[in-house]
């Protein structure tokens, strides 16, 4: 634990010395909402169906995106390797950035919603519910940024794993289609990606469903959040071949 909490200090402390990347992490998934709504100004009936899973989706890819790259710079570097010739275990190191990136996420996924809820009245009937699912889905982007990033030897390579992870989550979660009107195949795909469950809850928040409709959403994306960090851990490499 000593050694999580530690690892989580530096890269906070790693972050605050990089102001843009905080700024950008912070805000643009909020900047990237507002220009959604004002895409569909026309067509409000839209945003308001889809401006929900917007809370999910950004943050989400942002998380990956940025998780991924940072670990595989920490390896070109020789920043694990160091870090893994001391007492440090694996576990403990991968612990302490995912600690660090969900705090990011804490924020990130505050203001987002806050923009979403009072700037854009997306109108979510627990807006608290709402923060706690928010946090997830920026949890499991990190969580699965974490694991890609053991697969990747260079920054590009980690930059090429979004459109393997990202994209068929974002064609099968419900957001351009809902789900029980795709076909059967892409129905059962839909339920081991991650993104399905976020999409899903933020919708049945908006639409002031019943807190036990998402139970097994909130169960499922604690599961592949804790898993995707297990596995981390143990495919994690000291340095890039």
């Amino acid at each position: 634990m000593t050694g999580t909490l530690a690892t989580a200090r530096r890269v906070l402390a790693q972050l605050g010395h990089d102001p843009r990347s905080v700024v950008m992490l912070l805000l643009l998934p909020s900047l990237l909402l507002l220009l959604f709504r004002y895409v569909f100004d026309r067509q409000p009936q839209v945003f308001e169906r889809i401006g929900p899973q917007m809370l999910a989706l950004f943050p989400f890819i942002l998380m990956f995106l940025i998780t991924s790259v940072t670990m595989v710079r920490e390896r070109i570097s020789g920043t694990l390797e160091r870090l893994l010739t001391t007492p440090l275990r694996r576990g403990e190191l991968i612990g302490g950035y995912a600690v660090a990136l969900s705090l990011v996420a804490l924020v990130q996924s505050a203001i987002n919603l806050a923009v979403g809820q009072w700037a854009l009245d997306l109108g979510l009937d627990r807006p608290w519910e709402g923060l706690l699912f928010a946090i997830l889905s920026s949890v499991v982007g990190t969580a699965l940024g974490l694991l890609a990033s053991a697969f990747a030897r260079t920054e590009f390579q980690a930059v090429q794993f979004m459109p393997l992870v990202i994209i068929p989550q974002l064609l099968v979660c419900g957001l351009l289609v809902p789900v029980d009107q795709m076909p059967d195949v892409l129905r059962w795909l839909s339920v081991v990606m991650p993104l399905t469950y976020s999409t899903e809850a933020f919708s049945s928040l908006a639409a002031g469903g019943d807190p036990a409709e998402r139970a097994v959403d909130l169960v499922v994306l604690v599961g592949f959040a804790a898993g995707s960090i297990a596995l981390a851990s143990l495919t994690l490499r000291r340095r890039t071949p």
